[in-house]
């Protein structure tokens, strides 16, 4: 029996396009260029794939439940269409200043992945393009990944010294999941 690992991403920036504005609708929401081949084929090599993102735009009013809902299913789609799957998507719905344990970087909504999935997240990558990403990764016990994608080159310019011990750093989604499959035992 083949054991599933998991691999966790954050949403803007990683995945799509990142705005300042916030993605606040299907038009607004634009694939990262290799992405979502990306999640397919790690999908495909046995990865459970799961998305850990704040959307606080909800908690701003800026965009609905529904506009929300819309914009995952393109992205459940878009998987599907390339023959993969996307195993689970666990979102943030408040604002910074409501104290939650669910908004990067707590690692709360991490700890919805674990339980939700059943898998251990202790050393599972953590694929986020900010250091709220990486710092909610550490407090979980994940392995931080960087992508230069999306706020990841700002990020990755304040040097390696300023990210959290051990972080790995791609250029894009898709280098890391070269590497993995690269790597995986065949």
């Amino acid at each position: 029996m083949t054991t599933r690992r998991l691999l966790v991403l954050d949403r803007d920036g990683v995945i799509n396009e990142d705005r300042d504005d916030f993605v606040k609708s299907v038009e607004e929401w634009i694939p990262v260029p290799g992405a979502i081949s990306a999640i397919a084929r790690l999908s495909r090599a046995g990865y459970t794939i799961a998305v850990a993102t704040n959307q606080s735009g909800l908690a701003r009013g800026l965009f609905s439940e529904d506009d929300l809902m819309a914009m995952h299913q393109l992205l459940f789609d878009a998987v599907a269409a390339e023959g993969g799957t996307l195993d689970a998507l666990f979102y943030c719905p408040h604002g910074p200043d409501e104290g939650c344990d669910c908004r990067k970087p707590a690692p709360g909504l991490l700890y919805q992945i674990e339980e939700n999935l059943d898998i251990p997240l202790r050393g599972s990558p953590f694929v986020g393009d900010s250091l709220r990403d990486l710092e909610a990764a550490v407090r979980a016990g994940c392995q931080p990944i960087l992508v230069r994608t999306g706020k990841g080159w700002q990020t990755a310019a304040q040097g390696i010294d300023s990210l959290p011990v051990g972080t790995q750093v791609y250029d894009s989604l898709a280098d890391y999941a070269d590497t993995l499959l690269e790597e995986a035992p065949r």
